[in-house]
């Protein structure tokens, strides 16, 4: 574990039309179920619209090859 690193709970799900922003997802057979930061449902995306789904300190790294 890293020690005085804090770690974003926010999460992007890219999607072909763009982006959608949550703090908490549930797995489901047929997709992901995102949430806001009080739990309410924002968004079902479908595994077959869902291009990926990145922490945003991850999205946020000058890294090309994630993009």
């Amino acid at each position: 574990m890293l020690r005085g690193v804090v770690f974003s709970r926010m999460f992007r799900a890219i999607l072909p039309e763009g982006q959608i922003m949550c703090e908490d997802y549930d797995r489901t057979d047929d997709g992901l179920r995102l949430y806001d930061g009080e739990g309410e449902f924002i968004a079902f995306v479908p595994y077959a619209n869902l291009h990926a789904l990145l922490n945003e300190d991850v999205y946020n790294e000058s890294e090309r090859s994630i993009m």
